[in-house]
């Protein structure tokens, strides 16, 4: 493992945790839920050679404080977005590459409409658009999402974080539910129970859905108004086997994206970066020397 740097940035009234290590062009790596920094690790094994890898903490989540100490609404993806636009600016980076996918990739898709000079490019995994609209509740998919109006109790935090036995059972069924190779999280598993257990961490998560509540209502019901389409260069490689995030959704990317390539990560689920990090790696590199990036 590349040796990891570790610090804390002023960003919107609170502090972002971000880990670094590599040298090269700048990548921000963007987690999802129930993920932190430390899902990035696979991948500062194999591309900080060429790249400068920084993957911060979203607010609430890992090591980053928040601005919002209870149940919110202020943690959605244009806010996040406005975070990281302040994170760069903080590290002096005008330009990046991102890499990011299910939180991140939300946050990456309004990044790049709303800041979109912060965006050299996109390289996103397993990426929901509003153009999933109503199989969010298909008659398929509804076992799959039970989670995400369980987050919205003001309770949730309380039953998942009762004892270390409930927090490591809730989090074990979902890194791997969703993963295609079941073993992917084993030996790391107390480290996400350590995480979720810090203060504030299982309520930060969850704040995530309380804020897409009514956008993700809005876009089953069909009334979300359709987003620009992102102009930036992006490839997708969804997992196939992911149960919450279908891979058959991959068929609406090109509605969303005027300059995409989109493709399927054969032997994955959801994770497809910790599940099978060395294509992930390739897959990176190549779309990143593809689009000529080199400077950030």
């Amino acid at each position: 493992m590349p040796a990891i740097q570790h610090s804390f940035v002023e960003t919107r009234g609170f502090r972002t945790h971000v880990a670094q290590c590599g040298e090269g062009p700048p990548l921000l790596l963007l987690h999802g839920w129930p993920e932190f920094w430390a899902t990035w690790e696979p991948l500062f094994e194999r591309l900080a050679d060429r790249y400068r890898l920084i993957a911060p903490d979203f607010r609430g989540f890992g090591e980053s404080g928040n601005p919002d100490s209870g149940r919110t609404d202020q943690a959605g993806p244009s806010v996040l977005a406005a975070d990281i636009d302040a994170l760069m600016a903080a590290l002096g980076i005008e330009t990046a590459g991102f890499v990011g996918h299910d939180v991140g990739a939300y946050a990456m898709q309004r990044l790049a409409i709303e800041h979109p000079g912060r965006v050299a490019g996109l390289f996103f995994f397993n990426c929901g658009t509003h153009g999933v609209g109503a199989r969010w509740r298909d008659p398929a998919q509804i076992n799959e999402i039970w989670y995400q109006t369980f987050h919205q109790m003001p309770f949730a935090p309380e039953l998942v974080g009762a004892s270390r036995d409930t927090c490591r059972a809730y989090f074990r069924h979902f890194l791997t539910h969703w993963s295609y190779r079941k073993d992917a999280f084993d030996g790391v598993l107390e480290r996400w129970v350590d995480n979720f257990l810090r203060p504030g961490n299982l309520q930060g998560g969850f704040n995530w859905y309380v804020s897409q509540n009514a956008g993700r209502i809005a876009t089953m019901a069909g009334t979300a108004p359709k987003p620009p389409k992102i102009v930036q260069p992006a490839r997708v490689f969804w997992g196939r086997h992911d149960p919450v995030l279908r891979s058959a959704w991959i068929e609406h990317v090109p509605d969303y994206f005027e300059n995409v390539e989109a493709g399927i990560a054969e032997d994955a689920g959801h994770f497809v970066h910790y599940e099978t990090p060395d294509a992930a790696a390739v897959e990176i590199d190549r779309f990143y020397k593809w689009i000529g990036y080199r400077a950030g």
